[in-house]
């Protein structure tokens, strides 16, 4: 707002008193190029009696704008494909969890008993409810088994969905890592914006914070990778040369999140560029052998 119209120079000018979401909208969208006297101005554009009620009506704009915008970005496809990956991982842990429960318990009673996941799925389709385990738990231990089984289905679901979603939201950062791996990173840096404007050095080490802290407090070696260690081509690299795959691929992720949140535009020449360095890296370890191999012959 740059008019000098005192009438028409504060967020208040097109704003209703009565009326929250349109002083909110105004809020949200309005701005000015300096500083002013807001209250004696709303009170001589009639907008307020006072300055105590100036700011009450400036109180509940401002809630109001700020809860529309939360709901906004809540509603946001990364935010709903965060809520997803973190859904997936909590049903995978507690469902192992349960399973090493279950298999503990069953095996007081159950001499077919199992382990993990399996297990409960097999306990959950025998016939019987529970009836062929001994013991007055048999129906408990059949419900858990049942627990187990749906909270394992919820997470096969639950990792379907972000497969299907992931290249939606972030075409190139799902191309270069995979569905999943790229839904852990956006969840992990807070949302797709968020991972876009993190250097590729914070991206390399995403979910090993731990192992970063314990650095800085010089009581660990600093960590080479987070979670993108699961990604074929650090995992796929000797030792000694994950470091600087990890680099690799942490540049090239970070690049493809700026593409993906910036212009959402697929460029496959990505793949093309990290896949031909990590071939120059993997061709570290041949030369090595070679060398190798030469000073054994002599």
């Amino acid at each position: 707002m740059t008019t000098t119209d005192p009438a028409n120079a504060g967020w208040f000018s097109e704003a209703d008193p009565d009326d929250p979401e349109s002083a909110a909208e105004a809020v949200r969208d309005g701005s000015a190029d300096e500083p002013r006297d807001w209250p004696a101005l709303a009170v001589e554009a009639g907008f307020a009696d006072d300055e105590d009620e100036y700011y009450d009506a400036l109180k509940e704009a401002t809630t109001a704008a700020t809860r529309a915008a939360v709901t906004e970005r809540e509603a946001a496809d990364d935010r709903q494909l965060v809520h997803a990956v973190r859904a997936m991982d909590d049903c995978e842990r507690t469902a192992n969890e349960l399973a090493e429960r279950l298999a503990e318990w069953g095996g007081t009673v159950d001499p077919d008993v199992g382990t993990g996941i399996d297990y409960a799925r097999e306990l959950a389709a025998r016939d019987g409810n529970g009836a062929d385990l001994p013991g007055d738990g048999g129906d408990r231990i059949r419900s858990l088994a049942e627990r187990v089984a749906d909270l394992a289905d919820e997470a096969e679901d639950l990792r379907e969905f972000v497969e299907r979603q992931t290249p939606t939201v972030a075409p190139n950062l799902a191309a270069l890592a995979g569905p999943v791996l790229a839904a852990r990173l956006i969840s992990l840096a807070g949302g797709l914006e968020e991972l876009a404007k993190k250097p590729s050095g914070t991206v390399q080490v995403l979910g090993a914070e731990d192992a970063l802290f314990a650095h800085l407090r010089g009581h660990a070696p600093s960590p080479k990778h987070g979670v993108i260690y699961v990604h074929d081509a650090v995992r796929g690299t000797r030792p000694e040369d994950r470091g600087s795959a990890a680099r690799a691929v942490a540049g090239k992720l970070s690049i493809a999140a700026r593409v993906d949140h910036y212009s959402g535009e697929r460029k496959p020449e990505l793949d093309a560029e990290l896949e031909e360095r990590i071939e120059t890296i993997r061709a570290r370890a041949d030369g090595d052998d070679a060398a190798t191999g030469g000073e054994g012959d002599d």
